[in-house]
């Protein structure tokens, strides 16, 4: 069982982010043997394909070489590196492109075709000599010299095989005319060739499952690694647990200021932002104690104790310091704040004033430094 470098067992499947990021890495699973047996299968069947329609492609390579008037040498100084140009072209369409589709395909059949930018940057530890050395004596090099023994021996015993059963025929050869000779070996060459890639066939097979094998046990991971991947994705438990406590008091906080609407008949006073905030408050003069806030809300809500406020014929009085600072340190059906008093006090005397018809000027709200905060909550010293 693999380990890794706590001495901890990798027991657990990789997750789905451990792959992405060995994706990002340029670790895919990819199998040199499986290009081998695929390229040479497709140059073969290209040779054969050529065979029918690369007679043209021929008799233009040879033109390339033949000086048809030696006269006007210089124009061909110019013309037969065009006419080669054209023929390098030619051959990349009709050879060089198939191939290039065949190696590509072979790779998203094995692991997915991948592009990892990340995977071309510097790595300094592949120059270290001790690495190397390492690399060289591993348990990987092993693998790879007995892949490389039994492809040598698988090759050289299909080919033994297939020459030991065409032998009785090779040896009368001579017994025959050339084009017999000629048919023979013309007949005996596919079968040779097809021994030889069954043999790939078997190797590519094996490496695919081995390098199938070999990533997936690279990728596994410890039960710790799971459990700190579990956190960094999810958050511990510990900030969940804050998360959903949050949520529950936002969810019961917008819950209550909804059902304070119900209470707005009560309110003496509006103050706004003008339109963000809103609290509604009440106070009596001569009476016992602090303004208390009757409701308060902040965008829908905020407006509609606004809209509350109009059809009650509740004066509103805009102040974006005052209402924020009441909103982000009040709470409903208790005393303002003590240190607003002095401005709620400004804020309620001249509502009072415009309330029994006297013209007056909006006053100037002085509201504490550490009580000036902006509309997500902070204060306004600290940004």
């Amino acid at each position: 069982m693999a380990e890794n470098q706590d001495g901890q067992e990798k027991t657990e499947e990789p997750s789905q982010r451990k792959i992405n990021k060995a994706k990002e890495d340029g670790k895919v699973l990819t199998s040199k043997e499986m290009f081998v047996f695929t390229s040479i299968a497709a140059s073969l069947v290209f040779m054969y394909a050529l065979s029918y329609f690369g007679r043209s492609l021929l008799f233009e390579w040879g033109d390339l070489f033949v000086l048809s008037n030696p006269d006007k040498i210089d124009d061909l100084l110019i013309s037969k590196p065009l006419q080669a140009i054209f023929f390098i072209i030619k051959f990349i369409l009709f050879v060089g492109i198939p191939m290039l589709i065949v190696v590509l395909a072979t790779q998203f059949a094995v692991g997915g075709i991948n592009f990892a930018p990340k995977a071309t940057s510097f790595k300094g530890n592949k120059l270290n000599p001790v690495n190397g050395l390492k690399r060289m004596f591993s348990l990987k090099s092993l693998v790879e010299l007995g892949k490389n023994l039994l492809k040598v021996f698988l090759l050289v015993a299909s080919a033994v095989v297939v020459i030991y059963f065409l032998m009785p025929n090779i040896l009368r050869i001579t017994d025959g005319s050339l084009k017999s000779g000629i048919d023979h070996i013309q007949n005996s060459f596919p079968i040779l060739v097809g021994s030889l890639l069954v043999s790939l066939l078997i190797i590519a097979v094996i490496d695919y499952f081995y390098q199938r094998y070999e990533h997936i046990n690279s990728l596994m991971m410890t039960k710790q690694e799971v459990k700190d991947e579990y956190k960094q994705t999810e958050g511990s438990p510990e900030v969940r647990a804050k998360i959903r406590r949050l949520q529950m008091e936002s969810a019961t906080k917008a819950a209550k200021q909804q059902e304070a609407l119900e209470n707005m008949d009560e309110a003496t006073a509006i103050i706004t932002n003008p339109t963000h905030f809103a609290i509604a408050l009440k106070y009596e003069v001569g009476q016992i104690g602090a303004p208390k806030i009757i409701a308060m809300g902040k965008g829908l809500i905020a407006k509609r104790i606004i809209d509350l406020g109009l059809e009650k014929n509740i004066t509103s009085f805009r102040s974006p310091l005052l209402a924020r600072a009441l909103f982000f340190t009040g709470e409903i059906g208790e005393e303002i704040s003590e240190k607003l008093y002095n401005a709620v006090a400004v804020a309620l005397a001249y509502i009072y004033k415009l309330d029994r018809g006297e013209d007056v000027h909006e006053p100037e709200i002085e509201v504490p430094n550490d009580l000036r905060f902006n509309e997500n909550g902070q204060n306004l010293m600290e940004t």
